[in-house]
């Protein structure tokens, strides 16, 4: 499935690691869902991990051998799938594992080279280059200063939470 093409509006936050994607997603997320939005968060990460407890019983059955584990109570659902440590996940497979019914927007923190629309977050201090020169998904640009070149999209002041919201809603009412 074209994540573009998802039920439900998807927007992605790209830059380098260490641009503060995360830092960034912490903020907005408690401001957009004061303002009505249900949202859901994919995480893309380049790092092994580890969700469930060694020792738990859905940790050992995994450990044993089971591709997929989905542990379920009353206080949250988990799923977890075996990857083969090459493939790297598709978004729109992962997409649909989300429970549409509940949701108003879903945030995608990496996958940058998916083409689904993004803000990019940029911090100049770093030295990376601008993704949004290359990328025509980028909707906008979050920076920690002014660039300085003419862009092709929206500047956001990253330290400006509420108005990197604003304009998500903005976004979100003009699809």
């Amino acid at each position: 499935m074209n994540p573009s093409e998802f039920s439900i509006p998807v927007l992605g936050f790209a830059a380098f690691s260490g641009s503060g994607k995360t830092t960034l997603l912490e903020k907005l997320i408690p401001i957009l869902r004061r303002r009505g939005i249900r949202l859901a968060l994919v995480k893309h990460s380049h790092h092994d991990f580890e969700m469930d407890r060694p020792g738990k019983d859905s940790d050992r059955l995994r450990r044993a051998g089971a591709g997929q584990v989905l542990l379920a109570s009353k206080y949250r659902t988990a799923w977890i799938r075996e990857g083969d440590g090459e493939t790297e996940p598709d978004l729109g497979e992962l997409l649909q594992h989300l429970d549409t019914r509940e949701l108003d927007l879903v945030l995608v923190e990496g996958f940058r080279e998916v083409p689904i629309a993004k803000i990019e977050i940029h911090r100049p201090s770093l030295e990376k280059p601008l993704l949004c020169t290359g990328d025509s998904h980028i909707i906008a640009l979050a920076a920690d200063e002014a660039p300085r070149q003419e862009l092709p999209v929206p500047v956001l002041m990253l330290d400006d939470t509420e108005s990197i919201a604003d304009f998500v809603l903005d976004w979100l009412e003009g699809r």
